[in-house]
């Protein structure tokens, strides 16, 4: 695994086509959390050759801040995977963190592309494991085997829901992927969106949700980025640079969360340590060791954040 970017935040994540220039050029100014080049979908497949080059020249020479970087190749079922991974994380040094591998069905895929991973760190000098993956789940038979596949190796740092292409996996009767449908009396998701999080959050790893395709409705991102927000995902991924700032605040605790949880943690120490108390009041609620587990998971998100705790009035 990449030690830097396994506990990065990522908010916002991203998608760069790596066969544009003018958008590769514009990637750095972008405050995502997270940027991915992308070798798969947004590139034709006659420049997905090209693309690599682009991608390599884009990570050794822009600067990309502190923010978690990423190449998503294409999928092992296609013929660019290995000549992918053998040029982009061969030539890109080690400013690249992560290699994304999409349509994920079964662990041995990861497996794979661990095993590659480490001949290529091997052939230019890269420390054995300094690229990360993150898997994608696309399909039923990856949802099927998402247990299996956020256990496949330590290299894993995130899983990630791709909503375009599982519903078509699914033939929901639909023609746009990861967005609201109001025919359906709830949310059609909800069970694909748990499952995912329950696997991930079992091995470590982060969990983000796919993108929100109507790119100019920011009103409907914010509305359907709080699902998975209030289920415990870490984030979303972006389009555009104006999704990038809705996503970075769903996924951010207010100021008032941020300072409650340091308090209810401050509470629970003076209760068990100076008071010797399992329980405590803090106000009108009762709070213990559950308490506790919570309130951490807010500071640890909003440190992630940027937050720091407000000064006492």
């Amino acid at each position: 695994m990449s030690a830097r970017s396994r506990d990065l935040p990522r908010r916002s994540c991203l998608s760069t086509p790596a066969s544009s220039e003018r958008f590769l050029a514009k990637a750095p100014t972008v405050p995502a959390d997270m940027t991915f080049l992308d070798l798969e979908d947004s590139v034709a497949p006659l420049e997905k050759v090209a693309a690599r080059a682009k991608a390599v020249d884009a990570i050794k020479n822009l600067d990309w801040d502190d923010r978690v970087l990423c190449v998503r190749v294409n999928a092992w079922d296609t013929k660019w995977t290995y000549g992918d991974v053998i040029e982009v994380v061969g030539g890109a040094g080690e400013r690249l963190d992560e290699i994304m591998l999409p349509k994920v069905q079964t662990a041995a895929e990861v497996v794979a592309l661990d095993l590659l991973l480490t001949q290529v760190e091997q052939n230019v000098g890269l420390p054995v494991g300094h690229i990360g993956i993150e898997a994608q789940i696309e399909t039923t038979r990856g949802l099927i085997n998402v247990d299996d596949i956020c256990a496949a190796s330590p290299r894993l740092e995130a899983i990630i829901f791709g909503p375009a292409d599982f519903a078509a996996s699914m033939e929901m009767p639909v023609l746009t992927g990861g967005v609201q449908i109001p025919e359906y009396p709830g949310d059609h998701f909800n069970y694909v969106f748990s499952r995912i999080l329950m696997a991930g959050r079992a091995n470590g790893l982060q969990v983000i949700d796919g993108p929100f395709l109507l790119v100019r409705d920011l009103d409907k991102l914010r509305d359907f980025a709080q699902r998975t927000r209030i289920l415990g995902y870490d984030g979303k991924w972006a389009l555009t640079p104006d999704q990038v700032q809705v996503l970075n605040e769903v996924y951010s605790p207010t100021q008032e969360q941020f300072d409650r949880a340091h308090a209810i943690l401050e509470a629970y120490r003076k209760a068990t340590e100076e008071q010797r108390q399992g329980a405590v009041m803090f106000g009108d609620e009762m709070i213990d060791e559950a308490s506790r587990k919570m309130a951490t998971k807010f500071v640890t998100r909003g440190l992630r954040a940027g937050l720091k705790r407000s000064e006492p009035a």
